[in-house]
């Protein structure tokens, strides 16, 4: 039986689920955590209310704690608007690369949900593509040094960079286009083109690519020389490893954060971070991955148009990151003598990475002892009718929150 949670100003700390998706490390989420490491890989901690890995408060979970009184819980707005806590807020460790993948929008969410729901396709099978009806925006910020391939590069950068391999095949591919042809379309006929051909195929393109990669010295293209040859110890002959040589190579630092919107095709390699979106696990996935591939459905989701991803850098105490959605807000604080006033309006979570946080509510600021104080990689939740609180302490610690619209 579910128990209505407590709204007293009294905030409470979270128990998330660990993932132990094969490409996650093994030693950075149990390090954040201060447990010590099993040698198995875990790959993202979920904090939040999705269905398929609800967080829990007191014991419950926190999908039905939200579901008992939403209006409570998230706001009377929020609640009428979403109906659920709208982000979800991840730790994500990459001790391996993971798949070439692009996120859909929410019209493309609830379609293509729609439609495997139509055919059958239970919520939890392997080929199913759409374990939701939501888009995936989402935003992801450095803790560790942070590598990864986002959005699709300049055309005339990427006809370069296969011409430093010599690898002519490709360069004659991205020169191909009619008078009224753009960029964008030369880089959806040329991942196209790669993602439908045929194993034989594929395989003598990727062969000859990392062949030449491991070859070539090249100062300008140093870093996707290197990790052409990473992935594909990884992602042996998968056709993944040139696709991603059409997207733009990132390296953020602890701090640094990018984001990322629906049609984004991207490829985390390596890092921890914290990672904040809408509540959404779809995922469309395209390569260098032992999950479901589908070309085609990726092919209708993915925005080929070049863009040079910018990297948000943080700075100051207090640093809240550019994401223009209306489900999420992600806000890096530094913690030291000086307190915080938050004003919410809705839930938040707030996690830990180093150091100590002190949340109180005005009630709270005359009863110390129930102040909320959370330890490294400790998370709490703050509702709607907890009010204004005041987050102090010391360290490093980010909040989730809803976007302001």
């Amino acid at each position: 039986m579910v128990r209505f949670p407590r709204h007293t100003g009294v905030m409470e700390k979270l128990e998330c689920v660990v993932q132990d998706y094969a490409w996650g490390d093994p030693e950075s989420i149990p390090a954040l955590l201060g447990r010590p490491a099993t040698g198995k890989p875990q790959a993202e901690m979920w904090m939040g209310a999705h269905p398929k890995a609800p967080s829990t408060l007191d014991g419950q979970s926190l999908t039905d704690v939200i579901a008992a009184d939403p209006t409570a819980v998230l706001g009377a707005d929020i609640a009428d608007r979403f109906g659920q806590l709208p982000f979800l807020f991840k730790v994500l460790a990459a001790g391996q690369p993971l798949s070439v993948q692009a996120h859909p929008s929410l019209e493309q969410a609830r379609v293509g949900f729609a439609r495997e729901d139509a055919l059958g396709i239970d919520i939890g099978a392997p080929e199913r593509t759409y374990r939701d009806a939501n888009h995936k925006p989402e935003l992801i910020c450095a803790i560790t040094p942070f590598v990864g391939k986002c959005g699709f590069r300049p055309l005339a950068e990427a006809r370069d960079l296969f011409a430093t391999l010599q690898i002519e095949t490709m360069v004659e591919r991205l020169a191909i286009g009619g008078a009224d042809s753009t960029d964008a379309d030369v880089h959806a006929a040329t991942l196209a083109w790669l993602l439908r051909l045929t194993t034989d195929e594929s395989t003598a393109l990727v062969q000859s690519v990392v062949a030449s990669a491991a070859a070539t010295s090249s100062d300008v293209f140093a870093d996707e020389l290197e990790w052409t040859g990473i992935i594909n110890g990884f992602f042996p002959d998968d056709i993944g490893v040139v696709v991603v040589l059409l997207l733009n190579h990132i390296v953020l630092e602890p701090g640094d954060a990018v984001f990322l919107d629906a049609g984004n095709l991207h490829a985390y390699l390596r890092g921890t971070g914290m990672e904040l979106m809408a509540n959404s696990d779809n995922v469309v996935r395209g390569g260098c991955t032992p999950k479901n591939i589908d070309v085609e459905e990726l092919l209708s989701v993915v925005d080929c148009t070049p863009t040079d991803p910018p990297v948000q850098r943080a700075s100051g105490k207090k640093h809240t990151f550019d994401s223009p959605v209306d489900e999420f807000s992600l806000t890096r604080y530094q913690l030291s003598a000086d307190a915080e006033k938050v004003e919410p309006i809705s839930a938040e979570i707030i996690i830990v990475e180093s150091g100590t946080a002190t949340l109180e509510t005005m009630e709270t600021l005359a009863t110390p002892s129930q102040a909320l104080t959370l330890e490294q990689g400790e998370v709490g939740f703050v509702s709607a009718s907890d009010g204004a609180y005041i987050l102090s302490g010391n360290g490093t610690t980010f909040r989730a929150s809803v976007g302001r619209s």
